[in-house]
């Protein structure tokens, strides 16, 4: 099994003949910049994709890469709505809560349901997703994810078992851990970091917390030093510090730049 990170939370997982895309989102206002976080070239021969919540870094181009590619989408039942008899997705490039999309091949969890796909068990993972802080030059906003914000809509982290091994990705997500104990060993744990200046995620202290908690062969750090609006660290965080003490616990831990790639 191969498993490449493109930033943000954005991954693909080969392994036989499938091919997974978690989160292809957008890289974005970056100097007024807008691509794709996991490269066109890959998009034709994915073949799932699990959309771990509707924010642009994460969702903006997955209709996309389904089209592409005509891969099975598997997401949050709230990402979907029936409307006038069609079954719509959250539009990925439409704003606030405009459900506007037909995908094709859509399968939906919610959290702790488990579905069987394609010789895959995919378990919902409850997740939140912090407040986001929106800051450019002097002037800030922040935004709380709720009933009628879009920011965090969707939110779910998945449990993947593929091929003889369980993949754990959260997604952005504040420290559960009161519920995460259930999740007892994974092969492998991408966890996001990035949490300490802008608190949508956990940072380093809370990820570690979470690490002890579910003990993973493997832990990915993820959703940090994001490349955002005049930054090349949105969402700072020492990923070395962390590599340190994860280790320590005894799981292994690496550190993925874009691009770089792992054989688990």
């Amino acid at each position: 099994m191969k498993i490449t990170h493109y930033l943000y939370n954005a991954f693909v997982i080969e392994s036989g003949e499938k091919k997974l895309a978690i989160d292809p989102g957008g890289l974005f206002l970056y100097f007024f910049r807008l691509t794709t976080l996991i490269p066109k070239i890959e998009w034709k021969t994915i073949t799932h994709i699990f959309v771990t919540h509707g924010d642009p870094d994460h969702y903006w181009h997955a209709d996309r890469v389904a089209s592409a590619s005509n891969a099975s989408i598997i997401c949050n039942k709230t990402m979907v709505r029936n409307i006038d008899g069609k079954v719509l997705m959250l539009g990925p490039r439409d704003k606030g809560l405009a459900f506007t999309t037909p995908f094709n091949n859509i399968h939906t969890l919610t959290v702790d349901q488990t579905l069987q796909l394609d010789g895959m068990l995919i378990s919902g993972i409850i997740t939140t997703h912090g407040e986001l802080i929106l800051k450019l030059g002097p002037f800030s906003k922040t935004i709380k994810p709720g009933p009628e914000e879009r920011i965090g809509w969707g939110a779910i982290g998945f449990s993947i078992q593929l091929d003889g091994k369980t993949i754990v990705n959260l997604g952005d997500t504040l420290l559960h851990a009161k519920e995460w104990k259930t999740i007892n060993s994974p092969d492998v744990l991408m966890i996001p970091i990035g949490g300490k200046a802008i608190h949508n995620t956990m940072d380093v202290k809370e990820a570690l917390q979470a690490v002890q908690i579910m003990n993973p062969k493997l832990v990915i750090p993820c959703h940090y030093n994001c490349p955002a609006f005049f930054t090349k660290k949105y969402n700072p965080a020492d990923d070395m510090w962390f590599k340190t003490e994860v280790e320590k616990t005894g799981s292994k831990c690496v550190i993925l730049y874009n691009g770089d790639s792992i054989e688990v």
